[in-house]
């Protein structure tokens, strides 16, 4: 029984690590770029998107088609590194195996 109770703080211990971890991931960021930098994408490590900077020469009212790509290649980009941050904070935890729902 003694055995049980200390598993049991263990993964009580482990969950609030876990929980820990995932509250500073919205604190951490990442950028995803596109074009050579004229579009850049901030976002956390919750996968939200916080900030869009546009630079004045990716703009052409001629080609917003193109401003269009490099806008969703950049939000693509920072979501794909903010994915990776997210595994790898966390991947210390689930010893790298994918858990939906987790994160």
């Amino acid at each position: 029984m003694n055995n049980m109770n200390q598993m049991m703080k263990q993964v009580k211990k482990m969950q609030e690590q876990m929980l820990k971890v995932q509250e500073e991931l919205g604190s951490k960021t990442v950028e995803g770029t596109a074009g050579g930098g004229v579009v850049t994408v901030t976002a956390n490590g919750h996968k939200k998107v916080t900030a869009i900077a546009i630079k004045p020469e990716a703009v052409d009212p001629d080609d917003v088609e193109m401003l269009q790509d490099l806008i969703l290649t950049a939000v693509n980009d920072a979501l794909n590194k903010a994915e990776e941050l997210a595994g790898k904070d966390m991947g210390k935890f689930t010893g790298g195996m994918n858990i939906p729902g987790l994160f």
